[in-house]
């Protein structure tokens, strides 16, 4: 049976339509409808629960030095109350999860993971942990999380907070913010492109926040969205999703995200195996140009019929009034004439770049 997050009840009062989603039920629309969430987000706000999410906490006297070894970007230099996105790897090169890093202090870091690894994750982590003197804790189950997102994100934080305790860097975050009467973290990140927050409180909290989020965001226009907004939202902003873009046979070097690869730094897990073999397959952007949508799996074709690879994520991007997808295509066929199998027809695809869209206020 699914798990429920602390705001279960809410969202059946809301009307959400609940399916299973990494092991919980979760809302994958409201009676407004995904693209009317979808297009909340881009011009005003909506309000996610991600309380599926996984966290948690590395601390100790070698917790820089086990992050540095089992991620692979570098958290050397990193300030407190920052936040790095990162890949792990498996020995082969491989990817476990992407994760985002929260670094406290030298000593005390929390992680986030997706909820469908977090437990795959845990083992790995702990398994490799056996020569750092750090302590890895999962909290998962003491943290409920929000996602405030959209461009009046902040008006509507700023209306429930002292203006001082909102974070202003993209990628950091506030302890013991009073949002409401509840305390948080508040981080400025979040998987939707635009600008946005991510709050983290005790699960006790989470229906007077949600509640108290939604009543000061109806002002502006925001609404409650769901799983169906949150996957059209993070496809048109070229973000990747584990088991799409990101899996345990696609080496790390191949998903188009080396700026959380850091070759430079001593060691990391998968290290060796990355820098031996040079990167097969690529991440690229496509429009689709003839009617039709390009989904997940979708078989890839050059112009004289060799397959070249295959769409990991698509969708009619709501924003851009046409289908886009991301592909994982072979290297050497990354600049051709490249064609997607739909229903035994070949639809036309045009490369164009990652993200597909980008957001004036996002402060990437």
């Amino acid at each position: 049976m699914a798990e429920r997050t602390p705001l279960y009840s809410e969202h059946v009062a809301l009307g959400g339509v609940m399916v299973d989603f990494a092991g919980y039920e979760l809302p994958v629309r409201y009676p407004q409808g995904i693209i009317a969430e979808h297009n909340a987000v881009r011009g005003a706000a909506g309000l996610f629960d991600v309380s599926h999410m996984g966290e948690f906490t590395l601390t100790g006297k070698d917790a820089l030095k086990a992050l540095n070894y089992v991620l692979t970007n570098d958290f050397t230099v990193m300030d407190a109350g920052r936040v790095r996105y990162s890949l792990m790897c498996y020995p082969g090169g491989g990817v476990v999860d992407d994760v985002l890093v929260y670094k406290k202090g030298n000593e005390d870091f929390l992680i986030v993971v997706n909820a469908a690894n977090k437990d795959k994750d845990f083992e790995w982590m702990s398994a490799n942990l056996d020569d750092f003197e750090a302590e890895l804790k999962d909290v998962s189950r003491e943290i409920a999380q929000l996602a405030l997102q959209g461009p009046r994100a902040e008006e509507i934080l700023s209306s429930l907070t002292n203006e001082e305790e909102i974070p202003r860097k993209y990628y950091s975050f506030r302890e013991n913010v009073d949002v409401g009467g509840v305390k948080a973290l508040v981080s400025r990140t979040g998987y939707t492109g635009e600008d946005g927050f991510e709050l983290y409180c005790a699960p006790v909290d989470a229906v007077m926040l949600y509640r108290r989020l939604l009543e000061a965001g109806a002002p502006f226009g925001m609404m409650p969205a769901g799983l169906g907004a949150r996957d059209t939202l993070r496809t048109e902003a070229g973000m990747p999703l584990y088991g799409h873009e990101l899996r345990a046979e696609y080496p790390a070097s191949e998903a188009g995200l080396d700026f959380a690869v850091k070759y430079t730094k001593e060691d990391f897990i998968g290290k060796s195996a990355l820098l031996s073999r040079p990167p097969q397959y690529v991440r690229i952007g496509a429009k689709v140009l003839d009617r039709g949508i390009v989904r997940e799996n979708t078989p890839i074709f050059t112009s004289s019929g060799e397959e070249a690879g295959i769409a990991t994520s698509g969708t009619m991007a709501p924003t851009l009034g046409y289908a886009v997808a991301m592909l994982r295509v072979r290297a050497e066929y990354a600049d051709a004439e490249l064609f997607a199998e739909v229903r035994g027809r070949r639809l036309r695809l045009g490369r164009t770049q990652i993200p597909f869209y980008k957001s004036e206020t996002y402060k990437r």
